[in-house]
């Protein structure tokens, strides 16, 4: 599944916890590493420093940069193949450009949850990255539920039924069966968007669960044919919360789910549930882009 994985680095912690995860895949996958560092020197200089900066500073950038990718190399271990860059450019672009380069089949990314007025401005590069990236890229924040030590036992795909939810499937699958993982497949029954719908039918909820029903069985049969544990559950609710607490409540490790990679006006006025479990979740989440994968 995969062959060969990117971990871009900006020296924080999250990216540090990023590395964890992607020794694990490694390790499973018998993967090579790949670890990135990106100077960027415009976002350095700010938006309001006209003058740039000076070369001892970006000498002093790259230095510490450096560091953060020493410290991502000694979390990956000897026993994992690494290869290390450090880049100058725009961050997003220079680890797609590299992924290319190095033909990775994974990305892990750390992600510092932003959310709010300061991501609208100063934007994300995960996000960025996640929206265009071909390959799927998985987004972890450092938090007391990102600890990997012990591998991943519950895995959660939501499903709606989609291609663009059916793209995951496969990734959370092969994820599950390395690690002798059990799938949760779940539907969210979406109560805000039944409610622009005019007219709305009487039974409309009952078409709606019997619709999620299938999906998620189709995904349990998927992956008990894998020879994988499964369980199923269809609520009524707000998809990225009530999945947000359906991982919280079944102790969920990890979350496998695809997105449309929507870019645009339509992507700030509908959102993503993909993109909004990134943001808030405690656990990683691993995002695979429809769009491409098509």
């Amino acid at each position: 599944m995969y062959d060969t994985i990117l971990v871009p680095t900006d020296g924080s912690e999250h990216a540090q916890r990023a590395a964890a995860h992607a020794r694990q895949l490694a390790i499973a996958f018998d993967a090579d590493v790949h670890v990135l560092a990106v100077v960027d020197v415009s976002d350095a200089a700010g938006p309001f420093n006209a003058g740039g900066v000076d070369k001892a500073y970006v000498e002093q950038l790259e230095t510490r940069y450096r560091e953060g990718v020493d410290d991502v190399e000694t979390v990956l271990g000897p026993d994992v193949t690494v290869q290390t860059a450090l880049r100058r450019g725009q961050a997003a672009e220079e680890i797609l450009e590299y992924a290319a380069e190095v033909d990775a089949d994974a990305l892990a990314m750390g992600t510092h949850g932003r959310t709010g007025i300061k991501r609208f401005v100063a934007g994300s590069v995960t996000e960025t990255v996640l929206r265009k990236s071909p390959v799927p890229v998985l987004t972890v924040r450092a938090t007391e539920r990102s600890d990997v030590t012990g591998g991943y036992d519950d895995i959660l795909l939501p499903t709606d039924g989609s291609q663009a939810a059916s793209v995951a499937f496969e990734h959370g699958i092969a994820l599950a069966t390395a690690f002798d993982a059990r799938i949760h497949a779940v539907n969210v029954v979406d109560i805000a968007a039944l409610s622009s719908e005019e007219p709305l039918p009487s039974n409309v909820l009952d078409i709606r669960r019997d619709a999620g029903q299938k999906a998620v069985e189709t995904v349990a049969a998927e992956a008990r044919e894998s020879g994988l544990e499964a369980v199923t559950a269809v609520r009524d609710g707000y998809p990225a919360s009530d999945l947000l607490e359906y991982a919280e409540a079944n102790e969920i490790d990890l979350i496998a789910m695809g997105t449309a990679g929507q870019t645009g006006l339509s992507r700030f006025l509908l959102g993503s549930t993909t993109e909004r479990i990134v943001r808030h979740a405690e656990i990683p989440v691993l995002a695979v882009n429809a769009r491409r994968e098509e």
